[in-house]
């Protein structure tokens, strides 16, 4: 069952490489909330060398079986937004963020194009909130002797 959700947009970048097998790299290199006013694909500057672009659309969802993911994500010491993309029409597009640790673990896994970015303050907050609000962690035990 579905807890709590925040919609967002993921800043897109695709750079110029000059490499054997490429000539551009792309990445998910930001996340902002969405207050529901951006366009789906929003370019924000283009270059040869660089273009960045506001990709809208995707929610942050919050589960009580992650809770233990987001925990570890929110104590880690840099917290992060994982973001899954697909490349689509020539240009790389998000279909999925999470802010849990062990899912985004499962999209580094997986085998998909997937970035960890920075987690906004602000989202930041509404985990945190979250979890003191719905979750409990384990207590730690020493080791078992016998």
């Amino acid at each position: 069952m579905k807890m709590g959700s925040m919609p967002i947009a993921v800043l897109m970048q695709r750079r110029s490489v000059q490499h054997r097998w490429a000539d551009e790299a792309w990445a998910a290199v930001g996340i902002v909330p969405d207050r529901g006013n951006l366009p789906p694909v929003q370019m924000l500057s283009q270059s040869p060398e660089r273009d960045y672009y506001l990709v809208s659309g995707l929610e942050l969802e919050l589960y009580p079986d992650e809770n233990e993911g987001y925990y570890e994500n929110c104590m880690a010491p840099e917290s992060k937004v994982f973001v899954m993309w697909r490349m689509e029409e020539g240009r790389a597009m998000p279909v999925r963020a999470s802010v849990s640790y062990v899912e985004g673990t499962r999209m580094f896994d997986s085998g998909e194009n997937a970035d960890g970015v920075d987690m906004p303050a602000e989202v930041y907050s509404w985990v945190a909130g979250y979890l003191r609000e719905h979750y409990q962690p384990k207590p730690r035990r020493g080791r078992q002797h016998g």
